[in-house]
């Protein structure tokens, strides 16, 4: 039977992580993109061998949505957003984690409250790209292409151009929201569409 947990973190709890965040960012100042991309993506492998909470899958398959968005050719983020989603991966960049991520079950638990922290800041980054996969998981299905071999076509790339440009307004009208607003997984549930992501739960 399903148990409904809630809590608040205070001013005190958030800034405790914002901590850990700015340690991060500064440790991870050498680290190049793709190095920082493969520490995010070791962490997503590691915990997909285990068992974890649904409450911490959940926040596992946004990074994993991190992770895709920086690196998949058919939605070729700008420098300057690309650069936004790699300053929210650096923390898990970071080997000295609040948790250690061997412990049984709550290994994951502080990733997890920093996913959610990068997903209220990318929240309009993510929810294009989820819009994006849709759109071209039904073009590429209404074509007869597979989705996983599109690149970037003229009708792929019309419609990221568009996608981009109005998550650029949302972002700059954005006036703030409480923490909880989980940018779209937990009004969808996994997104169905392609992306090169690497979990085994969509």
């Amino acid at each position: 039977m399903p148990l409904a947990i809630s809590f608040e973190l205070s001013d005190r709890d958030l800034e405790h992580f914002n901590q850990a965040l700015a340690k991060a960012r500064a440790s991870a100042g050498s680290k190049t993109a793709d190095e920082i991309i493969a520490a995010a993506s070791k962490l997503l492998i590691e915990a997909d061998k285990v068992e974890v909470p649904d409450f911490i899958a959940e926040r596992l398959d946004r990074l994993d949505a991190l992770i895709a968005m920086s690196r998949d050719e058919g939605w070729h983020l700008p420098e300057e957003d690309r650069q936004r989603v790699l300053s929210a991966l650096v923390y898990f960049a970071d080997p000295s984690d609040v948790i250690p991520d061997h412990v049984p079950v709550l290994g994951y638990f502080d990733d997890a409250i920093a996913i959610e922290m990068c997903v209220k800041e990318l929240k309009h980054e993510i929810e294009a790209y989820d819009e994006f996969c849709e759109y071209r998981q039904g073009e590429a299905e209404r074509r007869g292409l597979d989705p996983a071999t599109v690149g970037r076509a003229d009708w792929l790339e019309a419609r990221r151009d568009e996608l981009v440009d109005r998550m650029h307004r949302r972002r700059n009208r954005q006036t703030g929201s409480g923490y909880g607003d989980s940018s779209g997984y937990a009004r969808k549930g996994y997104t169905s569409a392609f992306r090169p992501g690497l979990m085994r739960v969509r």
